[in-house]
């Protein structure tokens, strides 16, 4: 598959970059695309929530009043769940919410999530650029240029950019990374990824 290249303009070069069938033509794998997103987000998730429980609970153990005779239940201390301010009964605890996944699942979620991009022509390939100053309405034009100014995008580069970087992230709709960096949960999030011509190369050259 070839699609064209743009400049920062937005006009078309006359070049073509050259999509590679086993990376964008692939039958996609929706299973494998499920399992690398969930593995991602369990990933992130920090697990800190807690709760005390009642030998946590700060309190006097003195037994509240005598076991019978008062017509209501027997009760220990004020640290009881049953009471206010006491213990949480089977409350959260931290826990490690990750999860492995083989890398030939993942490789395979990562190639799915680029031919549904593909095949939806969300894939647009820019010249390689870069921006003298910091400035996100020059980035902005380049967006309203390519006319992906009101959609969610994800822009992959070869390299770090400063100056790229910090004038895309003020703004929610716009995301910048790194081809090294590149997973499924990006692109399927991503209305449009725009692949500098650099980027693309070596995904294509890194991803058999």
């Amino acid at each position: 598959m070839k699609v064209p290249v743009f400049n920062i303009t937005g006009e078309d070069t006359g070049k073509k970059a050259e999509l590679k069938k086993s990376i964008f033509e692939i039958e996609p794998n929706n299973h494998a695309i499920y399992l690398d997103v969930r593995q991602y987000m369990a990933n992130n998730r920090r697990g800190t929530h807690k709760t005390k429980e009642r030998a946590e609970i700060t309190g006097s153990t003195r037994k509240i009043k005598r076991q019978k005779g008062t017509g209501t239940a027997r009760a220990g201390n004020i640290k009881s769940p049953i009471f206010r301010g006491g213990g949480r009964t089977f409350g959260p605890m931290p826990r490690d919410y990750s999860f492995k996944l083989n890398k030939k699942v993942k490789q395979l979620a990562r190639k799915s999530a680029l031919s549904t991009k593909a095949k939806d022509n969300k894939i647009i390939v820019l010249e390689d650029f870069s921006l003298e100053t910091p400035k996100t309405s020059e980035f902005n034009g380049i967006r309203r240029n390519l006319d992906i100014i009101d959609k969610k995008s994800l822009l992959v580069l070869q390299e770090a950019d400063k100056n790229i970087y910090l004038s895309s992230r003020n703004l929610q709709d716009s995301k910048v990374i790194l081809v090294s960096q590149i997973n499924t949960y990006d692109i399927m999030k991503a209305s449009v990824v725009v692949f500098v011509e650099s980027s693309l190369e070596a995904l294509q050259k890194n991803i058999s």
